[in-house]
């Protein structure tokens, strides 16, 4: 089985070619850092332009490398939410088309099942279910992923995504765009145990996380002249991956028999937080399992890979299906304290 994959969602514009046996084809990928590092963060009708003007040439570049004709693929999958709405919407229909032109099958995914399921694509020993940390630019989560499309959430942001969190603090400190990684080299100069910042919830019963007030805290740091660059940076990386870890440890507590504990989404590259996490899941006798890093971070293999797995199941989609700037995995979950307000 072989599935055209395109990701449109953010700042990365992307096409695949991924077979059910996990072997990947072909994948291009066009970023747009360039674009939007004069604003300091992702402008959203740029975005959307830029993934009208490159989405079709990756597409045929993704074929051209495999050597497939689109008559050979067997589906074609793109994200149809959540994300900035410009960009899903030209993903979303240009994977209309194609399906439309070739007769093939549409799989709308999911961009968050993407990331849930993208471990699979990397680890074909990952059984469900498991336990899944998805924390990146838009989204912070905790999920027990029974299965493909059955998603139970334990916890939620009730503010920011610490991918967010890193962006922001990365901007406050001048550090450039992108912000994660931008922060992650400034830190390895710092010491974490510089700056006496907050970790929101940690020790709390509350399931959820926080970095609001991490952000302002950061803020008032870079402020006041006291600390260098590097310090507040090592140590905003050190209180973000403690609360990461003390709301991963009590969703390990909660969630039923699990075969792993998994990280995924763009903050999963963070090196500080796959250790911590690896510790965290030795301590509790559980594996630990990561994505590769260029799999961490917004690219078509993955959608292409939920597509795949979702085609599997006989999950399909009707032309009419439509581009949604929210999609929960788990639209049952009770709402968190202060849903509405921004998450």
């Amino acid at each position: 089985m072989l599935i055209l994959g395109l990701e449109s969602s953010c700042d990365e514009t992307a096409a695949a070619l991924v077979r059910d046996d996990r072997t990947i084809l072909a994948h291009k990928l066009a970023g747009q850092e360039a674009a939007h590092r004069p604003y300091g963060g992702v402008v959203p009708e740029i975005a959307a332009r830029a993934h009208v003007e490159m989405l079709a040439p990756l597409a045929e570049a993704a074929l051209a490398e495999a050597g497939v004709r689109l008559d050979d693929v067997d589906a074609i999958a793109a994200t149809a939410g959540p994300g900035l709405i410009g960009g899903v919407m030209v993903g979303l229909v240009t994977a209309k088309a194609l399906a439309l032109a070739a007769s093939k099958p549409l799989v709308a995914v999911n961009h968050l099942e993407g990331h849930a399921l993208s471990p699979r694509l990397a680890d074909p020993d990952l059984a469900f279910p498991y336990l899944l940390l998805l924390v990146s630019g838009g989204h912070c989560q905790l999920l027990e992923v029974r299965g493909v499309g059955d998603y139970r959430r334990l916890a939620t942001t009730i503010d920011d995504a610490a991918g967010e969190a890193f962006d922001k603090t990365a901007k406050l400190l001048g550090l450039g765009f992108p912000g994660g990684p931008a922060v992650e080299r400034a830190a390895i100069a710092g010491d974490p145990r510089a700056v006496p910042l907050p970790r929101p919830l940690v020790g709390s019963r509350e399931p959820h996380f926080s970095f609001a007030g991490l952000k302002s805290a950061v803020l008032r740091a870079a402020d006041s002249g006291r600390w260098s660059a590097a310090d507040i940076a090592a140590s905003f990386q050190q209180a973000v991956v403690d609360c990461l870890i003390d709301r991963t440890r009590i969703a390990l507590a909660s969630a039923g028999p699990v075969t792993a504990l998994v990280v995924a989404g763009g903050v999963a590259a963070n090196s500080a937080v796959r250790g911590a996490l690896a510790t965290l899941a030795a301590r509790h006798g559980v594996r630990f399992v990561a994505p590769p890093l260029w799999l961490c971070t917004d690219n078509a293999a993955m959608i292409a890979w939920a597509g795949a797995e979702r085609f599997a199941a006989g999950l399909t989609d009707p032309l009419d299906v439509p581009a949604r700037a929210r999609w929960p995995l788990d639209p049952d979950a009770e709402k968190a304290r202060g849903a509405g307000v921004k998450a």
